[in-house]
């Protein structure tokens, strides 16, 4: 039932989240008279249609994304400077304006997309990739500051280690000696609520006091069954990586694990869901955004190592770059994960925490300059304000509008090089999946 609910949040999320960036896109236009024939949430055969006064709204079969069709994008060819050539590029320049200029009802040309001002063009083009970045900060927000993030370590004591594991290790084995928290009596359940007479308030202030003092006898006041109890305790020494501010495994110039020598106590914290301040949706999208932007900018790479790892040339790792089927394989395992204390409700706000990256990735990828993204159309529309603004400082006439028509060859290009990406990524989904439990 679990793994149903986080189905239907994701998908439903996902439609929704398809649908309203297309409302991004088809509400401005509108707004400044481009006539909108069509919008669709999903691609192939149709679904469900409905005419409206001058918009067809429907739903089709395959719901990998959506479209609005905005009647005029292309100028015709006598607003713009005639494309020198006859071959197969000029030949496509042309069909793709003469299928754009059929579009335009009699008497409505005024109405045609391409006559908007550059900025109007923007904020069309802008609209639908803004719409995901607020869908993603309203989630992050929403959870983050009404429900908060789960595993934040607490004073009190869920286990105590029977043993001191050697360095590397986390299970004991024949021979370790027994933990410090062992020897002394500490018990699950135990609150700690001083260290050698000084109150503490937070697991990694009373860690580190103990981690700096190896070998050295500590005294902890523990509260136990409506009781005070002062447990003496003598950290053992022990070896552990060291991490830098990131998380991040420090290593020597030979690539060598640096390791320091702390005290163990040998006891494990429970933990608790701690909510966030209300500017937590804004930092913690900043830092979803950075990462996408980083795994976009390596893309040929990333899905070049992915497909090694298709054909087994080497291992795919957990933060490996995924397609849909792989995104949905882990929306799956987290679905139906069985974890102790793992509610449902948890796996409610998991799968909208990964709604929201969702949608981060989208307006991430829409805004790559690029036709046919929405990236590259923003890009075109600024191209026609600095033509502009530059005749009109040379006090010259406006300037023919951008003619997108010539970025089809782009545009297919484009299309066909996301098109192998894709088919790349859902090939190795299958054979070589990420999995994340």
């Amino acid at each position: 039932m679990a793994e149903v609910i986080g189905w239907v949040v994701l998908l439903v999320g996902l439609l929704v989240s398809i649908a309203l960036h297309e409302l991004g896109h088809m509400v401005p236009a509108k707004r400044f008279g481009v006539r909108v024939s069509e919008y669709f949430v999903g691609f192939g055969p149709t679904l469900w249609s409905r005419r409206g006064k001058e918009t067809e709204y429907g739903v089709k079969a395959i719901p990998l994304g959506g479209y609005v069709k905005l009647v005029g994008m292309i100028p015709p060819a006598e607003a713009v400077k005639p494309v020198k050539g006859t071959g197969r590029v000029a030949q496509l320049i042309a069909d793709t304006r003469e299928a754009s200029v059929e579009e335009i009802q009699p008497g409505e040309d005024a109405r045609a997309f391409y006559h908007l001002t550059w900025w109007r063009k923007a904020i069309v083009m802008f609209g639908g990739p803004f719409v995901n970045l607020v869908i993603a900060v309203l989630l992050f927000t929403g959870i983050l500051f009404l429900v908060g993030t789960p595993g934040h370590p607490t004073l009190t004591v869920s286990q105590v280690t029977a043993c001191v594991p050697a360095a590397g290790a986390v299970d004991c084995a024949e021979g370790d000696p027994a933990s410090p928290a062992s020897q002394a009596g500490l018990e699950a359940g135990d609150t700690v609520t001083a260290v050698d007479g000084t109150p503490v308030s937070d697991w990694e202030t009373f860690t580190d006091y103990v981690a700096d003092r190896p070998g050295e006898e500590v005294v902890l006041t523990v509260q136990r069954d409506g009781g005070t109890v002062d447990v003496p305790l003598t950290p053992a020494l022990r070896e552990r990586a060291v991490y830098d501010d990131s998380g991040a495994v420090v290593t020597d110039a030979d690539g060598a694990v640096v390791t320091e020598e702390v005290g163990y106590m040998g006891i494990a914290p429970t933990t608790e869901t701690q909510r966030q301040g209300i500017g937590a949706g804004v930092e913690y999208t900043g830092y979803v955004l950075g990462a996408t932007a980083d795994v976009i900018w390596h893309l040929p790479e990333n899905v070049y190592h992915v497909a090694r790892a298709s054909v087994g040339l080497e291992e795919r790792t957990t933060d490996s770059v995924m397609g849909l089927v792989g995104v949905g394989r882990v929306a799956g395992e987290i679905s139906s994960a069985e974890v102790q204390g793992y509610s449902i409700g948890d796996k409610v706000v998991d799968m909208l925490m990964l709604l929201g990256s969702l949608n981060l990735a989208l307006f991430a990828f829409n805004m790559i300059p690029l036709v046919p993204l929405d990236g590259g159309h923003i890009v075109s529309a600024f191209w026609q304000g600095i033509k502009n603004g530059w005749a009109r400082v040379r006090g010259l006439p406006r300037p023919a509008p951008v003619d997108v028509a010539r970025m089809m060859p782009l545009a297919y290009g484009v299309f066909a090089l996301l098109l192998a990406m894709g088919v790349i990524l859902i090939y190795a989904d299958i054979v070589a999946p990420v999995s994340v439990v």
